[in-house]
C-alpha cells in the first residue's frame, strides 16, 4: 500500500512495507544517519535516513507526534513503520540550518514542498553533502 505525502507528487511516498528496501544495481549508498523527519504538513518521525546517488530513503521507525506516541501506548509495534522516498532529481533546493539544539537540512522539492531532516545536536554536514552530491 502506498500513501502519498502530497497528492500532486506521485514520487514522494510513504511505502507501507515490512521488508528492507533494496538499492538498484547501479545505485550507490553515500551516507546514512539516524535522525528526525519533519514533513511540511506537520508531524515528527524518528528513523534512519539513507542517502544514495539517486534518492533519499527514510526508514520510519517511530511516529514522534503526540498522536503517534499515544498510539504507541496502546499497540505494540516493532520494525519499520514504512519508507519515505525522495528522488534526488526532484530536489530543487537544499538549505542547512544550525542551532545549538537542532541541526537541520531542509529540502525543497520541485512541487514546492519542504522536507526537514533534523539531527538534533548531532552533526548534519555529511548528510547535507551527500544530498547535494549527484
Amino acid at each position: 500500500m502506498f500513501l502519498t505525502a502530497n497528492t500532486k507528487s506521485v514520487s514522494i511516498k510513504i511505502k507501507r512495507i515490512m521488508a528492507k528496501f533494496n538499492l538498484d544495481p547501479e545505485e550507490k549508498e553515500l551516507h546514512n544517519q539516524t535522525l528526525f523527519y519533519e514533513p511540511s504538513k506537520g508531524g515528527k518521525y524518528n528513523g534512519k535516513l539513507i542517502i544514495t546517488d539517486k534518492r533519499l530513503l527514510f526508514d520510519v521507525k517511530i511516529n514522534m507526534s503526540a498522536k503517534g506516541m499515544l498510539e504507541e501506548v496502546f499497540f505494540i509495534k516493532s520494525g519499520s513503520e514504512g519508507f519515505i522516498e525522495i528522488p534526488k532529481n526532484r530536489i530543487s533546493n537544499v538549505e542547512v540550518q544550525k542551532g545549538t539544539f537542532a541541526k537541520k537540512v531542509i529540502l525543497t522539492t520541485d512541487d514546492g514542498n519542504k522536507h526537514t531532516f533534523n539531527s538534533g545536536m548531532s552533526n548534519i554536514d555529511k548528510a547535507a553533502d551527500a544530498i547535494k552530491a549527484k
